[in-house]
């Protein structure tokens, strides 16, 4: 009979920007899901698989501890975790697996439109209010920089009007916030995006055997985000021409058409986006009955 400890757990933010799109993925790789009551918890039914909702700066702590097996977090989130435990001494008992390319985002310093900057020296003696307290406080060891942090949990921007803060060190991804309340962005501390994140902890034999699998599919997913199949007909004199013209394409396969010895079918895998100038390039080159197709998954 299967246990709970058989089961995979993955924990996945709880509500936010990376919520939808964590699920997406891991429905894209074949998990359904079945979500309880109290909206905590997603059951896998097909496989033995466990979503874990839950705040995501828990996520990382929740790895390193091996309550869960695997983690969909920003990569933000992952680098000030890791900091936070290297300062009591600990190591981070997860890795990264995968980058994800959704989520994007930075973490940056702001202040007040009406601030003079000139650099990051114009930070020392002042107090910078942040959530990523590690991440700031190694970005002003690093320059030499003598200032104060200030923790605030949410709400960050408004630190300056409350006079609690000269700057902030916030996460940006359009600026719109910044903008709303009267302040620009000045530097970028982290370039961030979500990961997923492994246990460094030993899983019996059935269970990596199922993590393999399922990073397996991940990384299938991940290679075809924007991959096209290309298919087309075209004189055998034109195909160096056509090659050249495939984005991405490494080794395009090459089909005799029945009843022509000039002429082929040509079909390639493009790992990159098919836009109507490449479809109109390819035509002005020789090709004919032009079809794109989107790659929903794919096993190297």
């Amino acid at each position: 009979m299967e246990t709970s400890e058989q089961r995979v757990k993955i924990a996945v933010q709880k509500t936010g920007r990376l919520t939808e799109h964590s699920q997406d993925l891991l429905e894209r790789c074949g998990l359904k899901l079945t979500r309880s009551k109290d909206r905590l918890f997603c059951y896998g039914e097909n496989m033995p698989v466990d979503l874990l909702l839950v705040r995501d700066d828990d996520i990382p702590g929740l790895v390193s501890d091996d309550v869960c097996d695997l983690g969909i977090v920003g990569l933000n989130v992952v680098e000030e975790k890791r900091l936070e435990l290297q300062s009591v001494g600990r190591n981070a008992e997860f890795r990264q697996v995968f980058a994800l390319d959704f989520g994007h985002c930075r973490l940056s310093l702001a202040a007040p439109d009406s601030t003079k900057y000139q650099g990051i020296q114009s930070l020392n003696n002042s107090k910078i209010a942040t959530s990523y307290v590690y991440l700031l406080n190694r970005f002003l060891k690093s320059n030499s920089i003598q200032a104060e942090t200030v923790f605030f949990s949410g709400a960050v921007e408004i630190a300056p009007k409350l006079g609690k803060a000269d700057f902030i060190c916030d996460l940006v991804s359009t600026g719109a916030t910044l903008e709303a309340n009267g302040m620009r962005e000045l530097d970028v501390l982290l370039e961030s995006e979500a990961v997923i994140i492994q246990t460094r902890a030993p899983l019996s034999n059935a269970k990596q055997a199922l993590v393999d699998r399922l990073l397996q599919r991940l990384d299938g997913v991940l290679q075809v985000r924007e991959s096209k199949y290309i298919m087309l007909h075209a004189p055998r004199s034109a195909l160096a021409e056509i090659r050249s013209l495939l984005p991405g394409s490494e080794s395009p396969t090459v089909i005799p058409l029945e009843g022509s010895t000039d002429r082929v079918a040509v079909h390639a895998v493009c790992r990159e986006n098919v836009f109507w100038e490449t479809l109109e390039n390819l035509k002005a080159a020789g090709a004919s009955s032009l079809l794109v197709l989107p790659v929903e998954k794919m096993l190297a």
